[in-house]
């Protein structure tokens, strides 16, 4: 009797031990950089919607994962100099807010994966080979703002009375602006619109620029999504009201702050998607495998107190057509 309790003793304490004595592997804890221009207000929202989505997935900040974040504050030459910050921290993955900034990540590493997001058209800007299989360390979410440009100047054409030059805010520094300005050339010749260029590349030049602009007599704005610019986006919708000019902008953060009206993607939306791709690369998969998701649906906001103030009577056809009409 004694025997088999022993025996009962020894066999329970066999059976227990590798329970007990061997630790249960830690959950791995992720290192993702987060590179873009500003550090802005709208930019800080649209990086919470990329956490957001990376909360969904089951990612928590300070938990399982640590971002690393650096912002260029409007600079585009010290994109180059944060990427390779973000390489040397040997970081598991890097998401990139717009085009200059991923081509940023790509000068700094070919081996780290890149998930990009917010940028326009990735072929024509060469940041991959292919939607469907992008090759290389870079895939992601774009905005695809060029292919949409004759659509912008059709909605000025239906708003604005008589529109015949359109003045083209653009950033020449950036990449996606030289085929977006093509596209619209394009565009404005289809229409019969004169299509003035409008270069801002500090968030100081835009007094100077836009006086000179004004002696061209354009009846009309159109204004990209670029991160110099959104430094200044009060000021650009307080010049429009005060010369009364109708503007178009990429972003409804514009109309909501004021401007006339927008026509675009949601870029919080297209955060919040980057999230599943940097998901897919933590579990393993290749940037290179990965197809570059294009946008489906496109926002009109309409700013009816603004267009009152202009003098505008938008058109009921394209007040049916809006997803928002802020009044």
């Amino acid at each position: 009797m004694e025997r088999r309790v022993f025996l009962g003793a020894v066999t329970g304490g066999l059976l227990a031990a590798p329970f007990t004595a061997v630790a249960q592997p830690s959950a791995k804890v992720y290192r993702m950089g987060w590179l873009a221009g500003t550090a802005s207000t709208q930019e800080k929202i649209e990086m919470e919607a990329l956490r957001a989505g990376l909360r969904e997935l089951g990612y928590v900040e300070g938990k399982n994962i640590v971002i690393e974040y650096r912002w260029a504050e409007a600079k585009y030459d010290r994109l180059p100099e944060l990427a390779a910050e973000l390489v040397s921290l040997r970081v598991d993955v890097i998401v990139t807010g717009g085009t200059a900034a991923t081509q940023a990540a790509m000068q700094a590493t070919t081996t780290i994966p890149i998930v990009m997001t917010a940028t326009g058209d990735p072929l024509r800007t060469g940041l991959v080979a292919s939607l469907a299989r992008p090759g290389g360390n870079v895939t992601g979410v774009t905005q695809l703002g060029a292919e949409i440009a004759g659509k912008r100047l059709q909605i000025l054409i239906d708003t604005v009375p008589n529109v015949s030059r359109v003045a083209f805010l653009q950033n020449q520094a950036n990449a996606s602006h030289k085929p977006y300005f093509h596209d619209l050339q394009v565009a404005a010749r289809g229409l019969g619109l004169t299509l003035q260029s409008v270069d801002v590349q500090e968030p100081g030049e835009f007094e100077k620029v836009f006086a000179a602009m004004m002696r061209e007599r354009p009846n009309a704005l159109l204004v990209t999504g670029d991160f110099v610019h959104r430094l200044r986006k009060a000021w650009i919708i307080d010049f429009a009201a005060k010369k009364r000019l109708p503007a178009m902008y990429q972003l409804k953060e514009y109309v909501e702050a004021g401007g006339l009206m927008s026509y675009g993607t949601s870029v919080r939306d297209n955060y919040r998607r980057a999230a599943t791709y940097v998901d897919k690369i933590l579990k393993g998969a290749k940037p290179a495998d990965l197809p570059i998701e294009q946008p489906t649906a496109f926002e009109l906001v309409i700013n009816l107190k603004t267009a009152k103030a202009l003098g505008l009577t938008i058109p009921p056809s394209l007040l049916a057509r809006a997803d928002q009409v802020i009044e």
